[in-house]
């Protein structure tokens, strides 16, 4: 038999940005694809992400390398970075992503999908620039739980649970983990493929190889490549953040912040919906 193919799609959290190993990143793919493997042979790891990679990023170049690799198990884990976007749209996010599960499933490839926490509350930032945010990110998990039950994914809720506000869990830039939490990551998705039959290998450990960061090193990373990171995301997003901002100080005034939340739900649901009517519809003669 040959090893089990493990293919992994997504942004820098897939990419291991948090959980540095020499010169590279390792993060929860690797630490996984050391789970998967048999009492024959280890698994085979191909990791495609991308640190600032979106939706549309994994669809149109990361799908095409990731399905000519014949992968027995694929993970998409993405669309945070579209939500950093002034160009976030929760239709196309939608329809990108149906594109992506569909490919793989067509395959008979195992999928492995995520919700994630929101970046507002992670960076705490104010509450009128987080909570757009959050909305943006609320509708991401939304769209990427409906799709993944609509495909039979292997779905981890990570934007829940004590992890995210343990700050052991975290690397110094708030938005990526640190060795601990893709060690939980791994941990996870490991017990989720274990009671599908699917890991058979070991379970991955809880425990980091290396010890944290220093605070020193953390600000030293922050105040350079960090500071950089953060920047490279946001910038065509500010202006508009500032804007959305506003709009949830207006709301909050007059008492009606409950529509902004209303507004996302009726787009999760035509977003959903839009994919819906376009699978009924017939094939062209």
């Amino acid at each position: 038999m040959r090893p089990l193919r493990f293919v992994a799609l997504g942004d820098s959290l897939t990419e291991g940005v948090g959980d540095p190993v020499g010169d590279t990143w390792r993060g929860w793919a690797a630490l996984l694809a050391d789970g998967l493997a048999s009492a024959e042979a280890a698994a085979e790891f191909t990791n495609l992400a991308v640190s600032g990679a979106q939706t549309r990023d994994v669809l149109e170049r990361q799908t095409p390398q990731g399905l000519a690799l014949r992968p027995d198990v694929v993970s998409v884990v993405i669309g945070v970075n579209d939500t950093l976007r002034c160009t976030f749209d929760i239709h196309a996010v939608a329809a990108r992503l149906d594109k992506v599960y569909a490919a793989f499933r067509a395959e008979g490839t195992v999928l492995l999908t995520a919700c994630l926490p929101d970046p507002g509350s992670m960076l705490r930032l104010p509450g009128a620039l987080a909570r757009p945010l959050a909305r943006r990110q609320r509708a991401v998990n939304a769209v990427v739980h409906a799709l993944s039950e609509r495909y039979g994914a292997v779905h981890l809720h990570a934007a829940e649970g004590g992890w995210i506000t343990d700050r052991a869990m975290w690397s110094a830039d708030r938005l990526h983990p640190g060795e601990r939490g893709h060690r939980q990551l791994a941990l996870h998705f490991h017990a989720l493929l274990a009671e599908a039959g699917v890991a058979t290998g070991p379970t991955p450990s809880p425990e980091p190889d290396f010890a944290a960061p220093t605070r020193t090193a953390n600000l030293w990373w922050l105040a350079t490549a960090g500071t950089a990171w953060v920047a490279r995301r946001c910038t065509d997003l500010l202006p508009q953040l500032l804007t959305l901002a506003a709009a949830e100080v207006r709301h909050k005034a007059r008492g009606t912040s409950a529509r902004l939340d209303l507004s996302a739900s009726h787009a999760v649901a035509s977003a959903l919906a839009a994919l819906s009517v376009t699978e009924q519809q017939p094939d062209a003669a």
